[in-house]
């Protein structure tokens, strides 16, 4: 499942970023070479081209982005001070492995704040915003298919946005957005390591089912449910997979 991704590489990964408008700055201005590199390092790290544990050196990358060095020892700084990336003295660089106490810490953060978000969000969502979850909630994807996986990841991360703006708590928005952004090198790993289809489209619907009822603590109880059943099924698919993603 994994080659179908890996074989965007970073051209279809740039490609993506200029059509989303992530490779321009705020004023439509053309981004240096550094952020250029950032961004698609990035992607390549969250996406799991760039697999946990995997060792790579400045020239390596350089090569595949057809740069200079310096970008991408810049770029590289940014993502080691993101805690992506680690450095590694006359060695090299080495994605951050993704161990179980990552995975349970973040999915931990993750119940309390999505499931205060859903809380607030029953009581605030307007008819067209469930109608918008509702849709977002059928998104699937084709595990052998490299593009089809990305959607999905971003219909996801779309679902869970959406519900936290309807939370209309701009501190609490930017906590949830921020532990998205921390695990969705997780989803991709859970998706690329299993058909997580079924099990995402019946939590989907039925969190927005209760949005429906107006039920603050049915709302609360379902996002968190829905937390749990995502942590035990991206540890269940890593810890199982022959693969090096997850280091115990």
């Amino acid at each position: 499942m994994q080659s179908a991704w890996l074989e965007m590489g970073s051209t279809t990964i740039l490609q993506t970023l200029v059509s989303t408008g992530e490779g321009k700055g705020a004023r439509g201005k053309k981004l240096s070479l550094t952020e250029t590199a950032y961004l698609a390092l990035r992607a390549r790290v969250l996406s799991g081209e760039l697999r946990p544990s995997a060792e790579f050196s400045e020239a390596e990358l350089a090569e595949q982005l057809s740069m200079s060095k310096t970008p991408v020892r810049e770029a590289l700084g940014r993502l080691v001070a993101e805690g992506l990336i680690e450095a590694f003295p006359r060695r090299g660089y080495r994605v951050t492995p993704v161990t179980v106490k990552d995975i349970n810490d973040l999915f931990a953060i993750r119940a309390m704040t999505e499931g205060t978000a859903a809380a607030m969000a029953a009581l605030n969502l307007t008819s067209s915003d469930l109608d918008r979850l509702e849709a977002l909630a059928e998104a699937r994807y084709d595990p052998s298919q490299g593009e089809s996986v990305q959607s999905f990841v971003k219909a996801n991360r779309n679902f869970h946005m959406a519900i936290a703006e309807g939370a209309n708590n701009p501190r609490l928005l930017a906590m949830v957005a921020a532990y998205l952004d921390e695990c969705t090198r997780l989803f991709y790993l859970g998706a690329l390591s299993r058909d997580v289809n079924p099990e995402t489209s019946d939590d989907h619907r039925r969190i927005v089912g209760v949005l429906r009822l107006r039920d603050p603590e049915q709302a609360r109880a379902a996002m968190v449910e829905h937390s749990e059943h995502t942590q035990q099924g991206i540890l269940k698919a890593l810890i199982s997979s022959d693969t090096s993603a997850l280091t115990l």
